[in-house]
């Protein structure tokens, strides 16, 4: 037989161990409720599939979209790039070419005072080829006549000189002629300006 102490010894130790397992199953289906909640929230947060699906749609459209449009503008910078290197590709050595114009020029005007020598003649035809020459290269020059408009940007200013025909500020008299090659100015036009009456007096004070 059992004494009684060890008995009630036996009861406390099995009181205890019945009253954990009854701590450790309440514990427990709180546990899980917590862990199934974070897991519903989850879930809720997690994406439709479609509306991700749409979502990566719409990014590779705009992309795709983006791509085209940067090809077309590459394309038609190319082609401007490509037309001008065909337009302006003989610049340089037209610009070399003008002062060659220039002194045929004053040969034309020597030789003009007898326009019917030979020489006269085969200069002519020569002032023609290249007049033609320079058309082909879409040469064309800049006009400056006097009494006109002065342009800053087509002409240049070597002076100003009073003058009581023409108004002050346009052209008195073209020094040098101007070319220019498509939109492109070679050379701009020498021009002599007419003074002002304000500028004319101060000229002569001076």
């Amino acid at each position: 037989m059992q004494k009684p102490n060890e008995e009630n010894a036996q009861n406390t130790d099995e009181l205890i161990a019945e009253e954990n397992e009854a701590t450790s199953a309440e514990d427990t289906p709180q546990e899980e409720v917590t862990e199934d909640s974070d897991a519903q929230e989850e879930s809720e947060e997690e994406v439709d599939p479609w509306e991700a699906l749409e979502m990566e749609v719409a990014k590779w459209k705009d992309q795709a979209i983006r791509s085209a449009a940067e090809l077309d503008n590459y394309r038609k910078r190319m082609a401007r790039e490509k037309l001008d290197a065909v337009r302006y590709g003989n610049q340089s050595l037209l610009e070399e070419l003008l002062p060659v114009l220039d002194n045929f020029d004053m040969g034309m005007q020597a030789a003009a005072q007898e326009e019917g020598s030979m020489l006269y003649m085969g200069m002519n035809m020569v002032q023609k080829q290249l007049g033609e020459f320079l058309s082909s290269q879409n040469v064309e020059e800049i006009t400056a006549t006097a009494g006109g408009e002065f342009d800053p940007n087509l002409h240049e200013a070597l002076s100003q000189e009073p003058s009581d025909k023409i108004e002050a500020g346009n052209i008195v008299r073209v020094m040098r002629k101007g070319y220019r090659i498509g939109e492109r100015l070679l050379r701009p036009a020498n021009v002599v300006v007419a003074a002002s009456a304000e500028e004319s007096e101060s000229s002569e004070s001076e």
